[in-house]
């Protein structure tokens, strides 16, 4: 799924998503996001396409993996090279959703954007494999035993939540298999 943007934008964006720190959060990750907006789309989940793919150019456009403000920084981003752009404030606000990914049901905007940021959780598992080693990858200077403690405590928060996917053709596509995931991965962290 794509929408127009300047050359200029895409040229800095693409180049922040080819950062050579990047294991996970790299151009990979954008062009899975994209697709897995496409597929919601076809399933049928209504958004606004335009602000939807703008925000997931722009969702890890700066991410840095032990900054506590790269959803911040990346909105601040967005808020600046989209400058007098009517979707702005839009793309903005759906960056900042991905902190905490907890759209509100009715935020169809916030809940296709978040759904398909965490499609690779339901991926199959050699891709889900391969996107925690990349997490980890990300995380390589903090020692195992921390990682291992911290990232169980996020996927085990992932867990209690009611659905990790909020609309429901992603809950019906992913979210036994992005719970299967995760719960393996704990197990394997523990």
């Amino acid at each position: 799924m794509d929408v127009e943007i300047s050359h200029a934008i895409r040229t800095e964006l693409t180049a922040r998503w080819n950062e050579p720190h990047r294991h996970h959060h790299n151009q990979r990750h954008l062009d899975e996001v994209l697709a897995a907006l496409g597929v919601l789309r076809e399933a049928g989940v209504a958004f606004d396409e335009r602000p939807v793919v703008l925000a997931a150019w722009f969702h890890d456009a700066v991410y840095e993996p032990f900054s506590a403000t790269n959803e911040e920084d990346s909105a601040d981003l967005a808020r600046e090279l989209l400058a007098g752009d009517p979707d702005r404030d839009e793309v903005a606000r759906l960056v900042e959703l991905t902190k905490t990914h907890e759209p509100a049901a009715d935020d169809r905007n916030g809940v296709a954007l978040s759904d398909a940021d965490f499609a690779v959780l339901g991926a199959d598992a050699v891709r889900y494999d391969e996107y925690a080693a990349n997490i980890q990858a990300e995380f390589s200077q903090v020692p195992a035993e921390i990682f291992r403690t911290k990232r169980a405590e996020l996927l085990t928060e992932f867990l209690s939540r009611p659905r990790i996917f909020v609309s429901a053709p992603a809950n019906q596509r992913w979210e036994s298999v992005a719970r299967a995931n995760i719960e393996r991965e704990i197990g394997e962290l523990r």
